[in-house]
């Protein structure tokens, strides 16, 4: 299966959730930490996802069954995730002819999409996709996360205030400038051994 490499700005998304359980909560959850607008339709919800919702967060619960493409609505995102492959195959359908994007609950190549095994660290954030083996998706991800740290987080923050005073003050030529010297082939390396934020001192 070939993928697009993706990322979306959470906070321009809007979301539908079909499942209260525990897949429904995960993935309702991860898309309102990305900051999108969820909707969650079940005839019963987790504890955590009933506690979302009532600390006012970008939450609605519909606690009843789905209804069809009617439930489709706006979202531009869509995700089946109940106990109930018929009920899933359903969303997946009313998505499809809606022409929304769908992702179907183990049993992803009857989706559009797949949620990837995620790293953020700070503004930098890494997916990581294995086919249709999660298992080593999530341990290829938590190899990288040793790697890529605060130290990262912390030299790509100084490199994203450098260039936005740059741009403001001299243009964005004279950024690209700046960004052929400054992160090189030797980046990782200076991030790293903690050298790169020294180096960064004499544009700042």
């Amino acid at each position: 299966m070939s993928m697009i490499p993706l990322g979306l700005h959470g906070q321009s998304v809007s979301a539908l959730v079909v499942g209260g359980g525990r897949v429904g909560t995960r993935r309702a959850l991860s898309l309102l930490e990305a900051g999108a607008c969820v909707r969650v339709i079940a005839p019963e919800v987790s504890a955590e996802l009933d506690a979302e919702s009532k600390r006012g967060a970008k939450l609605s619960l519909e606690r009843r069954e789905y209804a069809g493409s009617v439930d489709i609505g706006d979202s531009a995102l869509v995700m089946a995730a109940t106990a109930s492959p018929a009920v899933n195959e359903r969303v997946a359908n009313d998505a499809r002819s809606a022409n929304r994007l769908v992702n179907v609950a183990d049993a992803a190549e009857n989706g559009s999409f797949v949620f990837l095994a995620a790293h953020c660290a700070g503004p930098i954030t890494i997916g990581v996709s294995a086919g249709s083996v999660p298992h080593a998706a999530a341990r290829i991800r938590d190899s990288i996360a040793e790697r890529i740290d605060s130290r990262y987080s912390e030299a790509v923050t100084l490199c994203a205030e450098l260039r936005e005073k740059t741009l403001e003050s001299s243009g964005s030529e004279a950024w690209r400038d700046i960004a052929a010297v400054l992160i090189d082939d030797g980046f990782c390396e200076q991030v790293e051994n903690r050298t790169f934020a020294g180096r960064a001192a004499r544009w700042r």
